[in-house]
């Protein structure tokens, strides 16, 4: 399974749609990164959104959506019912698939700083990523919210932030970024409309006033329904499952001669955690979750498919259709390449032995995913560019005019078949200069991963210096081509000097 991470920005708007929709399209702009779901409130003037990707990719995303939301809302003259103290209230990032909480925290630390000195945003890290105890508890952090963080800010020590100025961005507010297990968003209404009453059970049942360990719960009116309604946040469902809480809210209630009239998840909530609670009222004997028909489905799909798609790739190369061909090829081999790059930094990262070293790993990592993702795109590319000359060539011809327009379409597409795989060149090139600081500098333990890293990025600049060279004689314009030639040749002599360094430091290593 790929490595995922779960991202939940809050946003401090929930009564316009089109806003948050430019908050989202910030956010997906990103590749890679797919939305999950969304949900805005009017009462609380508040928008939840779900997105997953990549390590990387999840946290470009995050600062993405944390700098639009800084252009489009204003804190300033925000209200709401819940609780605030930014235009991104909190951007809690959570470990989903073959991530560990360590690699969330040091996600955590770089979105924080960025949104601090490229945004001017008063950051503080929260939850597991917290820099110091009291700021572990959101609810702390978030103490004053806007208005009184903005008050003191500048004169109280406790309120400096973990990046960015000591002062409140007046238009943003100040933002919270942590990192969190799975939680659940969960809201129970009562068939009153006195507030006091809500406020009175969610004291009861939070672990801050000796209620359940795992919730954080508040109590708010919720007027367009003439309803009051506990709100929470339980951040550990196994250990305060959801059932406990209910059945604790139904017995407040009745102490204040209120009942409940119904609940609400807020956002996604985990499988399991409905599980236990269908487990609890119907109170099954020796039930498993594999007999849930979903649950088997999905395990028996998963078995089958995985690994699949890099062999549809392979079969697709192997098929009698000429693209993919070796363009894709020699850009799969690039995309490798850095990823390899990148492992030998994770692998490095965080230990002791290499702790003079930890800035310029993770500068190195992220370029090592940021070459990943651009060689990966041109994979495809490459393929397109070759089936666009091939369209080209099939253009009608029956006249002068079809003529001209059909040996300029052709022209055009010759260019771009022949630009394509010198890109997978020149970003081939960057995956060896990489690959040769993972192997200098990174985990010894690793190092013929670098070597191998600097070799496959040898075979895809070879490889698509064959692809550039192979297109060169049906470009009419000496110039185009002259100058294609010359960058072409330039890398690859650079590459086979560069291949051969990182491998004789690969070899004294080992």
């Amino acid at each position: 399974m790929a490595k995922l991470v779960e991202v939940i920005p809050n946003f401090s708007e929930g009564r316009r749609p089109e806003v948050l929709d430019e908050i989202i399209d910030a956010i997906l702009s990103v590749e890679g990164v797919v939305l999950l779901d969304k949900e805005m409130d009017s009462d609380h003037n508040r928008a939840v959104v779900t997105y997953v990707g990549e390590p990387q990719a999840a946290a470009e995303a995050a600062f993405r959506g944390i700098k639009k939301a800084s252009e489009v809302l204003d804190l300033s003259t925000h209200t709401g019912e819940h609780p605030r103290m930014g235009a991104t209230d909190v951007c809690p990032f959570v470990p989903i698939s073959e991530v560990t909480t360590e690699e969330c925290i040091e996600l955590a630390k770089q979105v924080g700083e960025r949104v601090g000195t490229e945004l001017n945003i008063p950051v503080y890290l929260y939850e597991l990523a917290a820099s110091r105890p009291e700021r572990v508890n959101l609810a702390d952090v978030r103490r004053g919210q806007y208005e009184g963080i903005r008050d003191e800010i500048e004169t109280n020590p406790d309120r400096v932030p973990d990046f960015g100025p000591a002062k409140m961005n007046i238009k943003a507010g100040a933002t919270a970024v942590g990192v969190r297990l799975p939680l659940v968003a969960y809201n129970v209404y009562l068939d009153t409309p006195h507030v006091s009453v809500a406020k009175r059970i969610a004291k009861a049942i939070r672990s801050q006033s000796g209620g359940f360990m795992y919730c954080k719960a508040l109590g708010f009116e919720i007027k367009e329904r003439h309803q009051a309604q506990v709100s929470m946040n339980l951040v550990h469902y196994k250990k305060t499952p959801i059932f406990r809480v209910f059945e604790a809210i139904k017995s407040e209630a009745n102490r204040w001669g209120v009942n409940v009239t119904s609940s609400e998840i807020i956002g996604l909530v985990p499988n399991d955690a409905l599980v236990d609670v269908s487990d609890f009222y119907l109170k099954l004997e020796n039930f498993s979750k594999d007999q849930i028909l979903e649950e088997k489905l999905n395990k028996s799909m998963e078995a089958q498919s995985k690994g699949r798609g890099l062999l549809d790739f392979v079969e697709s190369v192997a098929s009698s259709s000429p693209a993919p061909g070796g363009g894709s090829v020699s850009a799969c081999a690039g995309t490798l390449a850095a990823a390899l790059s990148g492992m030998v930094c994770r692998l490095t990262l965080g230990k002791k032995k290499y702790q003079d070293v930890q800035d310029e790993m993770s500068e190195t990592l992220k370029r090592a995913d940021d070459l990943k993702m651009e060689l990966y795109k041109l994979i495809q590319e490459d393929a397109d560019a070759f089936d666009a000359v091939m369209a080209a060539r099939k253009l009608p011809k029956d006249t002068d005019k079809q003529k001209e327009a059909r040996l300029e379409a052709i022209q055009k597409a010759t260019i771009i078949a022949a630009e394509v795989p010198l890109k997978v060149m020149k970003t081939s090139l960057e995956v060896m200069a990489v690959a040769q600081v993972a192997a200098e500098k990174g985990n010894v333990n690793s190092v013929s991963d670098a070597g191998c890293a600097a070799l496959n990025a040898r075979s895809a600049v070879l490889g698509a210096f064959l692809n550039v060279k192979i297109n060169l004689p049906g470009i009419d314009d000496e110039a185009v081509r002259k100058r294609l030639e010359t960058e072409a040749d330039r890398i690859r002599n650079e590459a086979e000097r560069t291949a051969q360094s990182v491998y004789d430091l690969v070899l004294s290593k080992i």
